[in-house]
């Protein structure tokens, strides 16, 4: 069955680049959730003023990977204790947040924020919020770290969080990479 789930962790380009290469993830769509204005640009949500955050939406087929293994990988692939930041990027639209779209996917998050919160120095911060609407980013954006693997920000942020991804979770990476 195909779900969905949209994730924050930090720069969309760096989230889109490692779901993208988990297996039972379909697409991988960033955009921009939990703001407070209809179809905010990617200037309008950088400035900060807007309340969203960068994030992305997927599809994923629930009979090959689950909810509870994905924030698996989410967790694994940011840092969930600083507060509006991940490395360099700093605001409220670098938050850690799950939008849950069901009471099923909040509780997986609630037990998995519970797991996760003794191995790490300090509290994790990641928000849990009602999922109401997904803006897609503009095309610019879409597979950005694929189209520009040299581009500096892709070589300092993204490849090593993508080294982590294989050493991390080399069973759930998709066959064909």
């Amino acid at each position: 069955m195909i779900e969905k789930a949209t994730l924050a962790n930090g720069c969309f380009w760096c989230t889109e680049t490692i779901f993208s290469r988990v297996r039972g993830v379909l697409s991988v769509m960033p955009g921009y959730s939990g703001g407070t204005i209809k179809n905010p640009s990617y200037l309008q949500v950088c400035n900060g003023s807007t309340g969203h955050a960068e994030c992305v939406q997927m599809e994923y087929d629930n009979t090959q990977i689950d909810f509870q293994t994905l924030l698996e990988v989410f967790f694994d692939t940011h840092d969930p204790t600083t507060l509006n930041k991940q490395g360099a990027d700093v605001g409220t639209q670098y938050r850690s947040a799950i939008f849950y779209h069901d009471e099923q996917q909040l509780a997986t998050a609630q037990d998995i924020i519970a797991l996760k919160a003794n191995g790490f120095d300090d509290p994790i911060v990641t928000e849990l919020i009602p999922f109401n609407v997904f803006y897609k980013a503009e095309v610019e954006h879409h597979d950005y770290y694929n189209l520009n693997p040299s581009q500096p920000y892709c070589r300092a942020v993204i490849s090593p969080k993508v080294k982590k991804l294989i050493t991390s979770h080399t069973q759930l990476l998709k066959e064909e990479l």
